[in-house]
């Protein structure tokens, strides 16, 4: 079983469900050509495709377009279900620094038939995830610069405060849908910026109070 683990107090929780949203960004949106959504739009990666600081992605051999999106990442540390907003963040545990990896060869091709994407999301190694700092670390989780480089080249340099839906409104969505556990983990969604990462890459993710990743590609 994957757990995740908060250093600075001695936590470690098994990995549950892996709820993301998509298109929580306007610009990043717009950049793939999508309209801004009313609600946000949900979709879930299993605990299998989480991978830790240093280690590898490797792209499956049925895409040839595999993407990078730089994430802040929630870890939810108590049952929580149907919660209010304004009760919202007492439920976030701590935030981390993840890399919602994307083939998106695969993702347009299952779109336009109508057809459901987890395979283009929720394959081996498809959840860069690092150790997550406690919620208490974090003075206002919406004033983030999140920051994606590839080779040392900066791709995405973002700030959270351009999220469409905020963290206590993600939350109390995401609750009244699912029960969220212990150990169950939001991304939250990702700046503009997003592109294609080939074998022999090394990605380098940065979130301002939260931490860092470097992840090489395969």
């Amino acid at each position: 079983m994957k757990t995740v683990r908060i250093p600075a107090t001695n936590q470690e929780f098994p990995i549950g469900k892996i709820v993301c949203l998509a298109r929580n960004y306007a610009e990043h949106a717009r950049e793939l050509g999508n309209e801004t959504p009313p609600a946000p739009v949900l979709f879930m990666k299993p605990a299998s495709s989480v991978i830790g600081d240093g280690d590898t992605v490797r792209i499956p051999d049925y895409s040839e377009e595999c993407h990078y999106e730089v994430e802040l990442a929630l870890l939810i540390g108590k049952k929580c279900q149907a919660v209010s907003a304004g009760h919202a963040l007492d439920f976030v545990a701590g935030y981390a620094v993840a890399i919602d990896m994307t083939l998106r060869d695969v993702q347009n091709r299952l779109k336009a038939k109508g057809l459901p994407w987890e395979i283009a999301k929720g394959f081996d190694t498809a959840c860069p995830l690092s150790d997550f700092v406690p919620a208490t670390a974090v003075g206002d989780p919406h004033t983030l610069n999140l920051k994606l480089s590839v080779n040392g080249e900066i791709r995405q340099n973002g700030c959270s405060s351009d999220m469409i839906n905020r963290i206590p409104e993600i939350v109390s969505h995401i609750s009244a849908i699912f029960t969220l556990e212990p150990g169950d983990v939001i991304l939250t969604g990702t700046p503009a910026g997003v592109g294609q990462v080939r074998a022999g890459d090394t990605m380098t993710a940065e979130i301002d109070s939260v931490g860092c990743l470097t992840i090489p590609v395969a």
